[in-house]
């Protein structure tokens, strides 16, 4: 930039701010302003024609009074023509005045555009820089209409200076982030990628920010950065600090431009060349060799930037998860940081580690660590770094170790946070129950943790254990016992009253036998604890009682005393008065066989999947479902929760109610039988139907992401890389779709996981995953009989013309599922451009020499491929406005087809793929959301409001789209799920 002569001082500026600072009051200060601005304004308005440096230092005025918190109404015009001056310190003025106070809706904003032109007309870069700064500060869609054609060019022309590239690069990233869609990079692509060769390492890194940002949403555009990044990041990680002096920080090498370019390497999978494949893992080494040197500063500035690009090449390790001796090195790498003096390593380490123990390569080594993450967790000052510390023992936890890691979690939880208190009770839930060894050690640990937290004990872990205890009938005597024992506790919380009452009032007959568990004293113990409960745990216990009168005849009378108490027939609340009144009728009306046929002892619950990781995922937030998912196969598995191998007396024939996407085990070879149909099954765990919980295993979710080892693509590209795609047959050679193929479609619109079909002989499960116009499915065929299927033949069919609007790729299977066994196959999903109809999943096979066939309708809807946008109330309602053509908006009012829940509105809406806006409708009830259809041909912008009324029990839901043919199907399909 010019150097200010002593000239551009502003004596009268800097009179002005003294006399500011100087006042003893606010009214003084006000006084002084008002003061100012007639001056000013008389300046303005008089006959006398100002020179440049009177209007720069009567706007540079203005600025201040502005930046101190008053309005400013004038000086507009005055700013506008300081843009026209060929001074420096008059046009900055000019344009930082423009940038800070002129909006987008000024009727200046065209004289200020051609100020702008005339300047990067100009090829001074002084003057070309200030404009592009300008735009970028004021980044409005208008500025970007008129300029972003312009701005690619001045980047990629020969004759551009250094310093006027890096402003166009940020300028245009700026632009690309305010309106993605007036951007055209087609024709620039090429030339903007080869910026990466700059000599001027300012334009490199300015150009890698630009080209990562714009190759998230084009990645095939810019698949020829990824050798250019190699090359340089190659370059810079094997010279030494002398080479690159101007950008070397504290002895380290361009540390910025090596961060920004592994992080643009992460928007892709390993390279295919071998050659470059072979030159990034050398400088990934390199990095790795180079953070086991000694530190050539010891200030923290040095440490900083070293850290940061090891951190990075980290990250870039843990998501190509192909590199295993790279893999084992970072997590040593990461192990030494773990007892860091410096608090943010540990906290990062701690994270890292984390994603690292998900990786089948590195969860030995990261399991190594486990004394100094137990330590970190009893011994952090730091709240955040203990919850890292929980998380990574939650992540590296197996078979080997559970046992272990759950006693020191128990032992924590004692003296935790209460912020983080119920995520550690759910994450003692879930590892309990995935890695028990037997059921009472199970049922030792859950009740622990009521004792221990019962007030972050939520309703789901407690279920869960009451439906183990049910469906295993080894373990209900060791329940009663150990529930019974925890009740006589002097101070016994509420969970611990509902588990013992509902245990004892099914399973109390097993310990009967004890004079110390008597009938009587079974009865006396939860009595006593009956009036200090609630209305919901009172009713639990009336309910044991008259369970009480079925199993134990000799406390009837006792009983029915109780029930007949003025307290209970006369209760102010009306579920325990009618519950009072019913069992009392029941015990004295009903014969004895009557009686043990309405009481008798509960049947197991179905096999269903466990709200608890659900609940965790939920409290996590959607990002941390990486975190919190076990992606690796434990070779020491041999049974549905760790335990031993199943031997004949216990593994029978599945049932028809048998979930073959869980884990089973191989039957040992003595015993060839079939796996045990104690399974789970995959549900909605969002649907409005009763959640019931499944007996102990690990949960669909876990049996999708860790046992099944579906491929993760970690980009849109990988999303594609599938070869051998099976033809697909006409539409006349399959039959019509099943009656409820559309009921078990809408199941589907807001979530990607689940079970598709189910009958007595076939479960079909899926697990998909969307990005952009890309989606990868994984469908899972369970052969739910002992009976092989014989040519097993699964096939995608697009009706009518949707195969020129959706293209999917499909990979063979085998011809033949063995009984208990299950295949994968896997889809490979573009979308062209905007469809209504699905495609069709067509499966046939013999069953027994009598062939099967059904149809089903894939799902894949146009939702799927949403992309979520953010915009603020402003931008919203310009955009409303400009769709407001009435084949623009489809608006349907109907009735609610299930409760009215806000929470339940809201993760239906996210899942349907829009980003909610808050604070943008004026009725705060009212939901409003915003994003894009992402098609290969064309971006569909939809924006939609659903306006829910309690009283009347009804939804007004309003999409407006730039296409009517979409926003009448998103309407159709959004209105299905309320």
């Amino acid at each position: 930039m010019p150097a200010v002569s002593k000239g551009d001082g502003m004596r009268g500026l800097a009179v002005f701010i003294s006399d500011i600072r100087n006042c003893k009051s606010k009214e003084a200060e006000i006084k002084r302003i008002n003061k100012e601005l007639a001056n000013i304004r008389s300046k303005f308005k008089g006959d006398k024609a100002l020179d440049g440096y009177s209007k720069k230092k009567y706007v540079c005025k203005l600025l201040f009074i502005f930046l101190l918190g008053h309005d400013i109404d004038f000086g507009h015009m005055e700013a506008v023509n300081l843009l026209s001056s060929n001074k420096y310190t008059e046009k900055q003025i000019g344009y930082l005045f423009i940038s800070v106070l002129v909006n987008s809706n000024s009727e200046l904003i065209r004289l200020i555009n051609n100020a702008i032109k005339n300047d990067l007309a100009s090829r001074n870069p002084t003057f070309m820089c200030l404009a592009l700064h300008c735009i970028a500060n004021v980044g409005s869609r208008e500025m970007g209409e008129a300029f972003a054609a312009d701005i690619p060019r001045i980047l990629v022309a020969g004759d551009s200076m250094d310093s006027v590239k890096q402003s166009a690069a940020l300028c245009l990233l700026r632009l690309y982030k305010a309106s993605p869609d007036l951007v055209p990079m087609g024709e620039w692509t090429a030339r903007v990628v080869h910026l990466l060769n700059d000599q001027h390492m300012g334009v490199v890194t300015a150009a890698v920010s630009l080209i990562t940002c714009l190759c998230k949403k084009n990645p095939d555009d810019f698949k020829t950065c990824i050798s250019l990044a190699v090359s340089r990041l190659s370059r810079i990680v094997s010279s030494a600090s002398t080479d690159l002096q101007d950008y070397t920080y504290y002895f380290v090498p361009a540390p910025w431009l090596s961060v920004k370019l592994l992080r643009l390497l992460q928007c892709y999978p390993p390279p295919e060349d071998a050659a470059v494949k072979g030159r990034l893992v050398e400088c990934l080494e390199t990095v790795l060799n180079k953070a086991q040197e000694p530190p050539k500063s010891k200030k923290v500035q040095h440490s900083n930037a070293k850290n940061a690009i090891l951190f990075e090449t980290i990250s870039l390790i843990i998501h190509y998860d192909s590199e295993p001796n790279l893999l084992v090195r970072a997590c040593n790498q990461l192990g030494q940081f773990l007892q860091h003096r410096e608090t943010n390593l540990r906290y990062l380490a701690l994270e890292s580690m984390c994603t690292l123990a998900s990786s089948e390569f590195s969860h030995e080594a990261v399991k190594t660590h486990i004394d100094t993450v137990i330590n970190a967790l009893k011994t952090e000052r730091d709240v955040s770094v203990r919850q890292r510390a929980a998380d990574l023992l939650y992540a590296m936890c197996d078979r080997s170790n559970a046992k272990q890691i759950v006693s020191e979690m128990l032992r924590y939880l004692e003296t935790a946070d209460y912020a983080i208190r119920e995520e550690i009770v759910l994450k003692v839930a879930i590892l309990a129950e995935k890695y028990a060894v037997d059921y009472s050690w199970y049922v030792d640990t859950i009740l622990n943790l009521i004792r221990i937290a019962g007030d972050y004990v939520s309703e789901e872990v407690w279920y869960r254990v009451l439906q183990i205890v049910t469906n295993r009938d080894d373990v209900q005597g060791y329940a009663a016992k150990t529930v019974f024992e925890a009740l006589q506790a002097p101070a016994c919380h509420e969970n611990m009253v509902k588990v013992g009452g509902y245990i004892l009032g099914e399973f109390g007959n097993l310990i009967a036998g004890d004079p110390r568990s008597s009938p009587p004293v079974q009865f006396s113990l939860l009595h006593s604890k009956f009036h200090l409960c609630s209305v919901a745990t009172r009713a639990l216990l009336l309910s044991t009682y008259i369970k009480f009168i079925n199993l134990f005849p000799e406390t009837k009378a006792t009983i029915q005393g109780v029930l007949r108490a003025g307290s209970q027939l006369r209760n102010a609340d009306v579920e325990l008065q009618q519950r009072a009144v019913e069992y009392l009728t029941l015990s004295s009306v009903a014969s004895t066989d009557v009686l043990a046929t309405v009481l008798e002892e509960m049947p197991p619950f179905p096999e269903r999947e466990s709200s608890i990781l659900a609940k965790l995922k939920r409290k996590k937030g959607p990002g941390a479902a990486s975190a919190l998912d076990d992606g690796r196969r434990d070779p020491s598995s041999s049974d549905i929760n760790g335990g031993v191998e199943p031997t004949p007396s216990t593994v029978s024939t599945p049932s028809p109610s048998a979930d073959l996407l869980g884990l089973r085990a191989a039957p040992p070879p003595a015993a060839p039988q079939a796996p045990s149909g104690a399974g789970n099954l995959l549900v909605d765990v969002s649907s409005d139907g009763p959640v019931a919980q499944p007996s102990l295993g690990p949960t669909p979710e876990e049996a999708f992401l860790s046992e099944l080892e579906p491929p993760a693509p970690e980009s849109p590209m990988a999303l594609l890389a599938d070869p051998a795609p099976v033809a697909d047959p006409g539409p006349e050679d399959i039959g019509l779709p099943i009656p409820e193929a559309d009921e078990l479609l809408n199941k589907f619109v807001c979530k990607n996981n689940g079970v598709l079909f189910e009958n007595q002989l076939l479960q079909i499960g899926v697990k998909s995953e969307f990005r952009q116009n890309l989606g990868r499915m994984y469908l899972f065929y369970g052969n739910k009989t002992s009976v092989q299927f014989q040519n097993f033949t699964p096939t995608v069919v697009h009706p009518g013309d949707l195969q020129t609007h959706l293209a999917v790729q499909t990979k063979r299977v085998a011809a033949q599922v063995d009984g208990g066994a299950q295949v994968q196959q896997v889809l490979n999903i573009e979308c062209l451009r905007d469809f209504l109809m699905p495609p069709l999943l067509s499966v046939r096979f013999r069953y027994g020499g009598a062939p099967q066939s059904l149809t089903l309708k894939l799902p894949v809807t146009i939702n799927k491929f949403f992309q979520p946008t953010e915009m603020a109330a402003q931008d919203f309602f310009q955009r409303w406005k400009q769709l407001s053509l009435p084949q623009q908006e489809a608006q349907k009012i109907f009735k609610a087809n299930h409760p009215m829940d806000a929470e339940v509105t809201k993760a239906k809406l996210l899942g349907f793929g829009s980003a909610l806006l808050d604070n943008v409708d004026p009725n705060p009830e009212n939901f409003v959301g915003a994003g894009i259809i992402q098609t290969k041909a064309l971006q569909v912008g939809c924006l939609l409001r659903l306006e829910p009324n309690a009283q009347a029990q009804m939804y007004r839901l309003t999409l407006r789209t730039s296409k009517e043919s979409v926003s009448r199907h998103l309407c159709e399909l959004l209105a299905q799920q309320f």
